[in-house]
C-alpha cells in the first residue's frame, strides 16, 4: 500500500478529510507533547530520590527502554500500517477486543490525568506571587484551571489543522527557556556542589531503590513519544510517522537528561528536594536571582500550555478512532466539518474536570496527578510492545515485509521487560487506583456491543473482566480503610 493510498484510506474515518500533516508537524508534535509539566518539576524529583550517580543510572535505563519503545513505534508504522490509532489499535489487533478497549481508555484517561497536572503546575508557578493559588490546589485555583480548561475546548473545536499550526509554534518558543536553563547552570556549575552531590549520601535507601523512585517521573516526561503514530491517519506519508517519534525522542531526551544532571551542579540535593514546583525556577533563581524564576515560569506557562493542546487533541482522536472500530460506542465517532471529533473532545474535557477537582484533595495533587498518569500508560505501552514483538516472530497476511529480523524481536522484548519493570516501579499503590480507573469503563465497552447486537463478553474476556474487577474492589476497599491514600 503507498502512503497516498494510505492516507486516501485514512480519510474516509472521519466525517471529512483528515487534515494532512508533514513530518516537520508530526515531529513538533511529538516534542510538544513530551516537552511539558515535567520536565520543569525534574530537579526535585530525582533530588528526593537519588544523587547524581542513581541519576545517570536511572536515565540510562530510560532512555533505553524508551528509545526501544520508540523503535516499537516506528517498525509497527511500517509494518502495519492498516492500524491507525497507535497504541490501541496495536493492542487490540495483538491480544483482542477487550484488551485493545482497556489499552484506548487507559491511554485516553493517563492523557486526561495527565492535563491535570499542567494546571496545577501552572497554578502553582502563580501561586508564588499570588498566595490565594496555593501550589495549585485551592479552591480559587481549581475555579481558574477550570476556565482554562474550557477556554482550550473552544478553541480545538476550531479545528485540527490551525490546533496544530499553534502547536508548531509553542513546540519552539517552550524549548528555547529550557535549553537557557541548561546553558546558564553549566555557567554557574560548582564542581564541589556537584561532587557532594554525586554519591546520594543523604540516602540510606540501596541504589537500586534510589533508582527505582525516579522510574514514574521519567515515564511521564517521556508520555507522548507515541504522538505522531496517534496522528497516523492524518499523515502525509506514513513512513513520515516513524521517523517523527525517533527523532521527537532523542531531541528531549538530551533535554531531559541535560535538566536533571546540571542541577546537581547548582544546590545540594536537600535543598533542591525541597524547591516549590515548578524546580527548575527554583535552581536557576539559586543562581542568577530572581529574574531567573521569573524567565522559567514565564516559559513554563507556555511549555504547558502548549503540551495541555497537544495531549487533548491526542486523546479525543484515540477515543474517535477507537469508536469507528465499534470498540467504543457510535456517538464517540462523530466528527465535525473541521474534522474535530467533538463528542470525544467533551468527554476528554469532562474526565479532565473531574479528575482536576479530586486531585484537589490530595496532600500532593502534582506528584499524585503525574504518577498517577505514568501508571494509567503502562498498560497500554506494555500491550503494543508486546505486539511488535508477537508480529517479529509471528506475522500474518496483514504484516508488511514478511517474517521480522533478529532486531525487531531484540527491541520488542527489551521494550517489554521495561514496561515490566515500570509496573514494579510504580508500587501497588497507583496500580490499584489505576484499577479503579480501568473497571468501570467495562460499561462504554457493554454499550459498543449492544449497540452491535453481540455477545457482551467472550470467556477469555470475562476472565479479564473479573481481574480488573477484583483489582478495583481491592483499590476502593485500601483507600477506605486507609491501606492507601491520595
Amino acid at each position: 500500500m503507498s502512503d497516498a493510498d494510505t492516507s486516501d484510506k485514512a480519510a474516509t474515518n472521519g466525517s471529512a478529510p483528515a487534515a494532512k500533516l508533514t513530518l516537520l508537524t508530526l515531529t513538533t508534535m511529538v516534542v510538544g507533547s513530551m516537552v511539558g509539566a515535567g520536565v520543569f518539576s525534574l530537579p526535585s524529583r530525582f533530588a528526593d530520590e537519588t544523587g547524581v550517580a542513581g541519576a545517570l543510572i536511572a536515565w540510562a535505563i530510560a532512555g533505553t527502554g524508551m528509545l526501544m519503545l520508540a523503535f516499537v513505534f516506528q517498525t509497527l508504522a511500517v509494518r502495519r500500517p492498516d492500524l491507525d490509532a497507535g497504541v490501541y489499535a496495536y493492542a487490540k489487533a495483538g491480544f483482542g477486543e477487550y484488551l485493545g478497549f482497556f489499552s484506548a481508555f487507559g491511554y485516553w484517561a493517563s492523557a486526561c490525568v495527565g492535563n491535570v497536572t499542567y494546571w496545577v503546575l501552572i497554578m502553582s508557578t502563580v501561586g508564588a506571587i499570588w498566595p490565594g493559588l496555593g501550589e495549585g490546589d485551592t479552591d480559587l485555583a481549581v475555579l481558574l484551571s477550570s476556565a482554562g480548561l474550557w477556554g482550550f475546548f473552544s478553541l480545538i473545536k476550531r479545528g485540527v489543522k490551525e490546533a496544530a499550526a499553534i502547536n508548531r509554534v509553542v513546540t519552539v518558543a517552550k524549548i528555547v527557556p529550557i535549553l537557557f536553563f541548561v546553558v546558564l547552570a553549566l555557567f554557574y556549575f560548582k564542581a564541589d556542589v556537584f561532587a557532594d552531590n554525586f554519591g546520594g549520601a543523604d540516602y540510606s535507601g540501596s541504589l537500586f531503590n534510589q533508582v527505582r523512585g525516579t522510574m514514574l517521573a521519567t515515564v511521564f516526561v517521556f508520555l507522548g513519544v507515541e504522538g505522531a503514530s496517534v496522528y497516523s491517519r492524518h499523515a502525509k506519508r506514513r513512513k513520515d510517522v516513524g521517523k517523527a517519534t525517533v527523532l521527537g525522542f532523542l531531541s528531549v531526551f538530551a533535554v531531559f537528561a541535560s535538566v536533571t544532571i546540571v542541577s546537581y551542579g547548582i544546590m545540594p540535593m536537600n535543598e533542591i528536594a525541597a524547591l516549590r514546583q515548578p524546580s527548575m525556577a527554583g535552581v536557576l533563581e539559586s543562581a542568577v536571582g530572581t529574574w531567573g524564576k521569573v524567565f522559567i515560569s514565564v516559559g513554563l506557562i507556555i511549555s504547558v500550555l502548549g503540551a495541555y493542546l497537544a495531549w487533548t487533541l491526542m486523546s479525543a482522536e484515540v477515543l474517535f478512532v477507537a469508536a469507528k472500530d465499534e470498540d467504543m460506542p457510535r456517538f464517540l465517532g462523530r466528527a465535525t466539518a473541521a474534522d474535530v471529533p467533538a463528542p470525544a473532545l467533551l468527554m476528554t474535557t469532562c474526565l479532565t474536570q473531574v479528575v482536576l477537582i479530586v486531585t484537589s484533595f490530595s496532600d500532593d495533587a502534582f506528584n499524585f496527578a503525574l504518577d498517577l498518569t505514568s501508571s494509567l500508560s503502562l498498560i497500554p505501552y506494555l500491550l503494543a510492545a508486546a505486539f511488535a514483538a508477537k508480529i517479529a516472530l509471528r506475522p500474518d497476511d496483514r504484516t508488511h515485509g514478511g517474517r521480522g529480523t533478529r532486531g525487531e524481536l531484540v527491541v520488542g522484548s527489551i521494550a517489554v521487560i521495561y514496561t515490566a519493570f515500570l509496573l514494579y516501579a510504580a508500587g501497588l499503590k497507583f496500580v490499584l487506583v489505576s484499577f479503579i480507573i480501568y473497571a468501570p469503563a467495562t460499561i462504554l465497552f457493554v454499550m459498543a456491543r449492544r449497540e452491535q447486537g453481540r455477545r457482551l463478553f467472550s470467556p477469555r474476556e470475562l476472565v479479564i473482566l473479573v481481574i480488573s474487577t477484583a483489582g478495583a474492589v481491592v483499590g476502593v476497599i485500601a483507600l477506605a480503610v486507609g491501606w492507601i491514600s491520595l
